[in-house]
């Protein structure tokens, strides 16, 4: 009986080999584009960061002179209050996410830049250490005073910050007392926001600000002395904020 032979599977032509390895070499590209894209726009995310830091591409924060200060809003702690208490969960986190960002890349396109004004009573201080987002440098604590009307002296608000300074002259950290009044404006102080928290302060809702001086000039204690706010080159999104996590 004659046998039935099975034919041989049809070979693929030789340009399917060539098809399939452009297609995968065009999804590796386009891939490769959008994490790129994801890596350099958003530095403020910690991976992110710790990828640039390997690369040698992470961005250099520019020494500012006064007259080369991005514009932004600035705002006394009423004002602040009223602006930020109303974001909550996501929006909150986007909103700090967008904070950090501005900061990072030098304000190019500086969304939501504030400003922060008012007197502040400080509470404590500390120098920075290698736990902290940045060091050198001085962190100092401080509750918002603010008169309820113009014949009454100034009563604590719940608007709280946290003024970070980068100097390598860390040792002043001490000169900032208990009780002292840091009188904050954007000239010549320019201190932004780069991170809005919110806390429970005496069973009522409050705000604890994250700000650092982008004004790289010396900064003025009176008749104690002045030290240098300098650029910081060490940071760490990592660490993230508040810096006191209390």
């Amino acid at each position: 009986m004659p046998r039935n032979v099975e034919e041989p599977p049809p070979s693929r032509p030789a340009y399917f080999w060539w098809l399939l390895a452009n297609a995968l070499a065009a999804c590796f590209a386009v891939i490769s584009w959008f994490v790129c894209l994801d890596v350099f726009g958003h530095p403020e995310v910690a991976r992110n960061y710790a990828i640039l830091r390997k690369l040698g591409r992470i961005p250099v924060l520019k020494a500012y002179s006064l007259n080369e200060i991005p514009n932004g809003n600035s705002f006394a702690p009423k004002e602040l209050y009223s602006g930020y208490m109303r974001h909550e969960g996501a929006e909150l986190a986007k909103l700090n996410s967008l904070l950090l960002r501005n900061y990072l890349t030098n304000f190019d396109r500086p969304l939501l830049l504030t400003y922060i004004e008012g007197d502040y009573q400080v509470e404590r201080s500390r120098k920075l250490g290698v736990g902290d987002f940045l060091n050198p440098g001085i962190v100092v604590r401080a509750q918002a005073l603010v008169k309820p009307d113009d014949f009454t002296k100034p009563m604590p608000y719940p608007v709280f910050i946290e003024y970070v300074f980068p100097t390598a002259e860390d040792s002043y950290a001490a000169a900032f007392k208990p009780g002292d009044i840091l009188e904050v404006k954007k000239s010549p102080n320019c201190a932004v926001v780069v991170h809005v928290a919110k806390i429970m302060h005496e069973d009522q809702p409050g705000l604890l600000l994250t700000a650092i001086p982008i004004l790289y000039e010396k900064y003025h204690l009176g008749d104690i002395g002045s030290f240098a706010i300098e650029p910081p080159t060490e940071l760490r999104p990592e660490k993230g904020f508040p810096v006191w996590k209390d």
